[in-house]
């Protein structure tokens, strides 16, 4: 019981925070159907849940890009089920990034959360190299510059999404075709 509790404060707190960041910890509660002082049993103040907000998404990210790269030995099919895997994690966890780039955290590799979050993503980078040197993405591109043109996609392809301005089918065709053609595959 206690660890579904827990769970579901965890669960109920990702959903609204990635509506209104600013939610109240009595908002949380609510959602998750328990009283504040059960939820304080748990966590002792916002900063103690956002921080175990924030290991629950990276680790359902870190897995859902995991077996993206798993579903395939092809680098190229990886890579399109990493932009998938992404957007379907950036739409779920939006907050996610706020969390790991606001204006108050300063990255460190030191940093045991920066570290897992750089692990989650540096897969992606080794995966580009590869695509590179086998000649299918343009040598012309730094990785840098691909793997900020990813993150550049995933965040307009979830605000399509949101704002209902593209059909939802339509929307990761439409970002793995301009992200392929943006890093210069031509192999399609």
């Amino acid at each position: 019981m206690m660890k579904n509790t827990k769970q579901k404060i965890i669960d109920n707190a990702i959903e609204i925070f990635n509506d209104d960041y600013s939610s109240s910890l009595e908002k949380v509660a609510e959602r998750a159907e328990v009283t504040r002082r059960t939820l304080h049993r748990y966590f002792t103040d916002r900063t103690d849940l956002l921080k175990a907000c924030q290991q629950e998404m990276q680790e359902n990210c870190k897995t859902n890009i995991t077996n993206a790269i798993n579903s395939s030995a092809d680098p190229l099919v990886q890579l399109e089920r990493i932009l998938y895997a992404s957007i379907d994690c950036g739409s779920k966890y939006s907050f996610l990034q706020k969390l790991h780039h606001g204006q108050d955290h300063v990255h460190e590799k030191s940093d045991k959360d920066c570290a897992a979050y750089d692990h989650t993503f540096n897969k992606t980078t080794s995966i580009i190299l590869e695509l590179q040197k086998q000649g299918i993405i343009s040598p012309t591109l730094t990785t840098p510059w691909i793997t900020l043109f990813l993150s550049g996609i995933i965040n307009t392809t979830i605000l399509s999404s949101t704002t209902g301005s593209v059909a939802r089918n339509d929307i990761k065709s439409f970002a793995w075709f301009s992200f392929s053609k943006g890093i210069g595959i031509n192999k399609l």
